[in-house]
Order: structure tokens, then sequence, then C-alpha cells
């Protein structure tokens, strides 16, 4: 027998996409040979997001006030009844009929599949420049290619998923950091290409602010999953810059500074906390093993 399927959509004043995206879903998923389940967590809404759901015939659970799209999603993850957790927007960017694609990749042994948009479907050329950057910086603080670290729209093994509750934030960087922590802790993940459409209505990524955010939790999550990828290259950096300084201040002026000296020491500090980050990031996956998932 397959496994259970929980749909997941998050949801802020939708009320103009979220009975289609309904609508769609039950017409392109529910002749899978599976229990699914659609559960809509309303954040907050002003709008008729949480009637209009309920019409439709999805699960609503409803939010007192806004509390974030990441804050959505833990509250999707904890109260989802299936053993794959699905979630895609609910402004209409994603495809439903690309959800069976997802849950076959799944079944081929990942535990988490990530539908990867093409750079020709992100809304400007800051975002797509945004996107690449991103993607790249955290490949390297992960060791593994990531194809698209902010989509939206994956499916998920529940258990694996609920393991990292605890570091998601409450914003819109949930995929950022659940994509990190997945690869960091050795659990497979997969890409497959994806069209995502344009929404309608408003979005509420304000790009400067959230993007910052994005840029300070890859540094943080890799810091936490990989140390020494973060500190020894800071530190290889500020030894650098200070053997090149003393080099110049030795055939100019014939002397050894104190800049070199702090360049020196800044540089041995730094390379020191790498490797105390190394020996609690060790600890972590100690308690990681032994709890399933808290928050």
């Amino acid at each position: 027998m397959k496994p259970s399927i929980s749909i997941v959509l998050p949801a802020k004043n939708e009320a103009l996409n979220i009975e289609p995206v309904i609508n769609k879903l039950k017409k392109e998923v529910f002749s899978d040979l599976r229990q699914i389940e659609i559960l809509v967590i309303d954040d907050g809404s002003t709008d008729d997001t949480r009637i209009l759901a309920e019409q439709a015939g999805a699960r609503v659970i409803s939010h007192p006030y806004s509390q974030g799209n990441g804050a959505s999603i833990k509250t999707g993850a904890r109260n989802a009844k299936g053993e794959i957790l699905v979630f895609m927007d609910a402004d209409g960017q994603h495809d439903p009929a690309e959800i069976p694609t997802l849950l076959q990749k799944l079944d081929e042994g990942y535990d988490m599949v990530v539908g990867a948009r093409k750079p020709s479907t992100h809304a400007s050329l800051f975002r797509r420049f945004a996107n690449a950057f991103y993607n790249r910086l955290a490949s390297v603080m992960t060791g593994h290619k990531i194809e698209d670290l902010t989509s939206g729209f994956r499916a998920t093994r529940a258990e694996k998923f609920r393991k990292f509750l605890y570091l998601l934030p409450n914003g819109f960087s949930y995929p950022t950091t659940s994509t990190m922590a997945f690869f960091r802790s050795g659990f497979p993940v997969a890409y497959i290409p994806i069209h995502a459409g344009k929404r309608e209505g408003k979005s509420h990524i304000r790009i400067i602010k959230d993007g910052m955010r994005f840029f300070i939790i890859i540094l943080r999550i890799g810091a936490l999953f990989s140390p020494m990828r973060l500190f020894l290259p800071l530190s290889l950096g500020v030894f650098m810059t200070g053997a090149i300084y003393y080099a110049y201040t030795f055939f100019t002026i014939s002397r050894f500074t104190n800049m070199s000296a702090v360049l020196f020491l800044s540089s041995l500090f730094i390379f020191l906390f790498g490797i105390i980050s190394e020996q609690i990031s060790s600890l972590h996956y100690k308690d990681f093993e032994r709890s399933p998932w808290k928050d």
C-alpha cells in the first residue's frame, strides 16, 4: 500500500486563488491510489481565504494572527496526517499536475524532492541574480549542488522533515533552511525542473529584507552543520591578508607591524573558533539522532 500524503498550502489573503488551486489539486492528484488530504494553513487572513478553502473541501487550520510563511509550514507539518508532505504555494504559481512527478522521484529513495524553477520564470533580473548567488553560496556551504534554494514546491518524508522544525524560521526562508539541513544531515535530496507560473495578487516577499535573511540563514545553517566550510576559508583569507601586508611593510619599511600581528592572531582565533564549532556540531548530531523532532 502506498503511503498517505498531506498537501500543505500556507495561505494569507489568497481568496482570489485558493479555491481554483484546491480544485486543480482534486483533479490532478486524487486519482493517485493513496490517502490524500489537503491542508490549508490560514495565516491570519483578513479576507475569505478560510471560508473558501473549507467550501472547496480542504481541511483548514487558522492562525489567530499572521505569523509568517515558515510558521504556517511548521503548523502544517505538526498537524498533517500523511507520511509524505507536499508543500506548495496557494497563489497559483505551482502546477498541481507536477505533484505526481515529485512523488515518483521520492519513491526512488530520496527523502526530499524539490521543484527547481527555470531561471526564466523568476519575476525579475534582480531575483534571477539573487537566486543564482544564493544557490552557489549554499552549494559551497553544503558541498552539494543546489539548483533552487528558495523553491517552496517540494515533497518530503514527514518523519525526516519534522526533525528540523526547531531550525525553521517563521518567515519566508523555510526552503533555505530545510534544504541545507537535509543535505548536511545526509538525507538524499533530488531536484526536478518545473515551470513556475505568475502569481495573482500581491507578493508578500520583501526583496531586500528577506534577501538579507536568506544570506544570514545560509551562513547560520552552514555554521551549524559544517562549521569548517565557513571558518576555514575565512581564516585563510585573513591569514593571506596578513602575509601580504607583512610582505609589503617588510620591503618598504623593513618592519613587522602591529597590524600584521593582529591579522595573524585573528586568523588563528577564527581557525580555533571553527574547531570548537565543529565539536559543538558533532554534539548536535548526537542530540539530533536521539530526538525525533522538537520546536
